[in-house]
């Protein structure tokens, strides 16, 4: 997918993207929890496998308890086989230890893949549905990593850090209350670290957080680099641009490894104060229980015992820091997905308030204002005041400038974007009371760019008319004079690769008029079909084409003069009005724009275009 529409041919618009704003800050537990629709189908096997990993987690604090026996039970009477059966107690508990943690694994593996699976299915659904001037805005990098990278951050946090941070809660709680049973003394002198802690757990959490979203937007904008590098690197090539080009990755992709390196000192600070502080705390309560058992006051076997349950607590404390970082990727990932989720998505029945009365048939525009959505309040309209009427079975040829509104018009009939002002009908329906799926089974659209997909050349023309048969594809081919694909390796079943790049311009362009008339359409909508053709072809398709659109209501861009013949009336776009609409003819011999923009004589092309506009006005006055 990409950002480049036809649409953005007609209005120089900005670039700044809506993911380059700055992020409306959100807790992490709150952006987490808006992942419980799709956790909640697994949720059973879930909440089993951290059972089980809790379970497995607090056989490590029996350990301890094992060895307080051992130590003061068969090492103090110098009882061998005690100590023997000790150490078998241990022995098993350590395997049903390991056994567990591999249970775990394996019921959270498969639901969790799923979990992930039904997001990005959700996604992209989602995307086929938002309309065109979401894309217009969004940089396709950007939703590419959304759909790959960070979904499988998300799918990470619910296997591995969501488990155990409920693990190593429980584990903790568990172990502390062991220690404060065992010694209340030597338990407070280990507990004395907990405020700190927290406190500097609550700061991480905030400037990683920072962190862990600017990092995700670069790597978002890095995916985009690769894209556009990929898919122009016909243009690269050409242009002797390569090294340019890997100079900007090289530069974006330093941007990204300072922003990696401030989320590794943040939690290697995090890290080094985790690690220290209960070390220390250990380390007094180690001197104490000592100084204890010297004085008799306490028995050999309780501090080993103690010291062993704080020793199965370094892992859980220590791994507070990675579960919070990766906690706060899982977010992040999540308020990115969201962010696209969240937007609103095409209207599939009807705009709200569309009526009038009924009007001719035919395909009619009556006072039609249009302004990109991003556009600037006080910005000139693309379009302003369009009344145009193309009778039932006509074809009409739409003639202006570049940036005059052309293609923009275009898209307003199948409602890629949706007007701003006035009303367009078809045969006199309201096309905004019409559901859009059967606006756009009545409208077949050729754009300017040629647009083919990774799948064979039979795929790519039937995507025009799903049910359509071998015969209508054949019928569509000849009507495009694309007979090439008979010479392609497989002939229609040949895969074009992605973009279409292993044909040539105007192979594609063909193969995507043959994919705007295979279903026979009623309304026919054309932006320039035939720039690409060389004159022999362009005359044979043109030929061809006159009897599609004897059955169709057509309108058609056109910016040359053999395509324009093509039409029963021409209409002159001029500063997003219609200026005139007539024959070809009658508009060489009474309109000056129109017979500039037409004629291909020296001294026109020098005359400046406002004079040729100025002449045009001046004309119908």
């Amino acid at each position: 997918m990409t950002t480049t529409h036809a649409a953005t041919t007609d209005l120089d618009r900005s670039d700044e993207t809506p993911q380059s704003a700055a992020p409306v800050r959100q807790s992490a537990v709150r952006s987490l929890l808006r992942l419980w629709p799709y956790v909640r189908p697994v949720r059973a096997r879930w909440a089993g496998a951290a059972a089980v990993a809790v379970v497995a987690s607090c056989l490590a604090l029996v350990f301890p308890l094992v060895l307080k026996w051992i130590v003061d039970g068969p090492v103090t009477h110098r009882d061998p086989g005690g100590v023997w059966a000790g150490a078998g107690v241990l022995l098993a508990l350590g395997v049903a230890e390991a056994l567990l943690f591999g249970l775990r694994r394996w019921l959270v593996a498969r639901p969790l893949a799923g979990v992930e699976a039904a997001m990005r299915a959700d996604l992209y659904r989602h995307l086929q549905r938002l309309p065109v001037g979401f894309h217009d805005r969004w940089a396709s990098g950007q939703l590419l990593s959304r759909a790959t990278t960070d979904l499988m951050v998300v799918r990470m946090f619910l296997a591995f850090p969501l488990t155990f941070l409920i693990v190593n809660g429980v584990t903790i709680a568990a172990g502390l209350a062991l220690l404060v049973v065992q010694d209340w003394g030597l338990g407070l002198v280990l507990l004395a670290p907990a405020v700190p802690l927290i406190a500097v757990c609550y700061r991480f959490e905030h400037g990683y957080a920072a962190a862990s979203r600017r990092a995700q937007d670069q790597v978002g904008d890095l995916t985009t680099v690769v894209e556009e590098s990929v898919l122009g690197i016909r243009i690269i090539k050409g242009f002797g641009r390569h090294r340019a080009q890997a100079r900007a990755f090289r530069d974006l992709s330093r941007t990204v490894r300072g922003t990696e390196l401030t989320k590794a000192r943040l939690l290697a600070g995090i890290l080094a104060v985790i690690t220290l502080l209960p070390e220390v705390a250990l380390g007094a309560a180690l001197v104490i229980g000592t100084v204890q058992v010297a004085d008799g006051s306490l028995s050999a076997g309780t501090l080993v015992a103690f010291l062993s349950t704080a020793l199965a607590l370094r892992w859980p404390i220590e791994s507070i820091g990675f579960l919070l970082a990766m906690s706060q990727e899982a977010a992040t990932a999540t308020r990115r997905y969201f962010e696209v989720m969240d937007a609103e998505e095409e209207d599939p029945s009807v705009l709200s308030g569309a009526s009038g009365a009924p009007a001719d048939g035919g395909l009619r525009f009556e006072g039609v204002a249009f302004r990109y959505p991003d556009a600037a309040e006080d910005a000139v309209p693309t379009l302003r005041h369009v009344d145009l009427h193309i009778r039932s079975g006509e074809t009409m040829a739409l003639v202006g400038a570049t940036g005059s509104g052309k293609t923009t018009l275009t898209a307003l009939v199948p409602r890629l974007y949706d007007l701003t002002a006035g009303r367009i009908t078809l045969d006199g329906r309201d096309i905004a009371a019409m559901p859009r799926e059967e606006l756009r089974t009545l409208v077949s659209v050729a754009f300017e760019e040629p647009t083919l997909f990774s799948a064979s050349v039979a795929e790519n023309v039937l995507m025009g008319a799903p049910d359509a048969g071998a015969e209508q594809l054949e019928r569509a081919l000849g009507v495009a004079q694309a007979d090439f694909v008979r010479r392609l390796p497989d002939g229609v079943d040949t895969e074009v690769g992605e973009q279409g790049l292993s044909l040539s311009g105007g192979q594609r362009q063909r193969l995507a008029l043959a994919r705007s008339v295979v279903g026979g359409p009623r309304f026919l909508i054309l932006d320039d079909p035939l720039s690409a053709l060389d004159v022999h072809t362009e005359a044979a398709v043109e030929a061809a084409l006159r009897r599609v659109l004897a059955d169709s209501t057509a309108l058609v861009v056109a910016h040359r003069p053999s395509t324009v013949l093509l039409a029963d009336r021409v209409a002159l776009l001029s500063e997003g009005r219609i200026a005139a609409v007539g024959t070809h003819h009658e508009l060489l011999r009474t309109n000056a724009e129109y017979r500039y923009l037409m004629s291909g004589a020296a001294e026109e092309a020098e005359e400046p275009v406002e004079s040729a506009r100025q002449a045009g006005k001046a004309a119908q006055a």
